[in-house]
């Protein structure tokens, strides 16, 4: 199948596609005696399972390292396991400066009048040196 045909069936697009080919996280695929690419069932397979672990927040180089030990039948459960309990520790990390973050700027946006009047607590709260963002 054609690139738009594999982008339509895994739901990148055509340029992610080659994105991900350009970087080595897809193997080079083949060409018609046109120059097209042509992917095939097992492109579509990886495509699929960068996707997937996109979709769940892994790096592009985590993502690397999955499909090696996807594809690496001797792999160890346990090399996977360390590295997905490194991305939810991760994840947990991003989610407390989330949370950080939405709070800081609830507190300033509960003290803003949001009236007429020139001052606001939001923009002096963004502009003091120390007082946003904990």
């Amino acid at each position: 199948m054609n690139i738009g045909q594999a982008a339509r069936r895994t739901g990148l697009s055509a340029k992610m596609i080659r994105y991900y080919e350009s970087i080595g996280l897809l193997k080079p695929a083949l060409r018609s005696n046109s120059g097209y690419r042509l992917y095939q069932q097992d492109d579509l397979h990886s495509l699929n399972f960068i996707k997937r672990s996109r979709d769940l927040g892994f790096s592009l180089d985590e993502v690397a390292r999955l499909l090696a030990l996807w594809q690496d039948r001797q792999r160890a459960s346990a090399d996977v396991k360390a590295l997905a309990t490194q991305h939810i520790e991760d994840l947990n990390r991003r989610i407390e400066e989330m949370v950080s973050l939405r709070d800081t700027l609830s507190e300033l946006v509960a003290h803003c009048h949001g009236d007429d009047r020139p001052d606001c607590p939001i923009l002096q709260g963004l502009a003091d040196e120390g007082s946003c963002c904990h």
